[in-house]
């Protein structure tokens, strides 16, 4: 009987060990863990019900994703402050998972993939025009891992989100 009491005690104590192990590991990790990490949860809010006579006939997602992506221009200047401001606040939510809080690609969520997401400091990504750049961000990237945005983020926070990025300047 005392054999089976010591055994017992010998696992809840190695059970402990393993759980403070676990606990230490979890608040000093670097990046942090997934479900502490802010989350955009667009089915919590109803969304709007648009009226069935109002269907769109021209302008809106049809003309930016036809247009050349070399020559899209954003619709304010990028260098605004406040739409930096907004595009800062627009990265928070969309972006950070993936390309993380350096802009580097290791983010909580893009570090588990292989390639990891892009670095947005890189010279190629600074020095990409910015309706290319628009053109990734809405329509996603063939073969990359880079996801169609168009339908989830307003095309005014994607060109803010684009003038925060700009704003970045090349890592050196």
């Amino acid at each position: 009987m005392i054999r089976i009491v010591c055994v017992g005690f010998i696992v809840v104590l190695i059970g402990l060990a393993a759980y403070a192990g676990v606990t230490l590991y979890d608040e000093t990790l670097q990046v942090g863990r997934m479900w502490e990490t802010p989350a955009v949860r667009p089915h919590e809010a109803p969304l709007p019900v648009m009226a069935g006579t109002m269907v769109p006939a021209i302008g809106g997602e049809l003309l930016y994703r036809s247009a050349d992506p070399d020559t899209l221009a954003a619709p304010f200047d990028l260098a605004d402050p406040q739409a930096i401001a907004q595009g800062r606040q627009g990265y928070g939510y969309y972006c950070i998972q993936c390309h993380g809080t350096n802009f580097d690609g290791y983010g909580t969520v893009g570090q588990s993939f292989a390639p990891s997401p892009g670095d947005l400091r890189s010279a190629r990504i600074q020095n990409m025009p910015v309706g290319r750049v628009f053109h990734e961000i809405s329509y996603g990237i063939p073969g990359g891992r880079q996801p169609a945005l168009a339908s989830t983020i307003a095309a005014g926070e994607r060109w803010q989100i684009i003038a925060f990025l700009k704003s970045l300047g090349a890592r050196p």
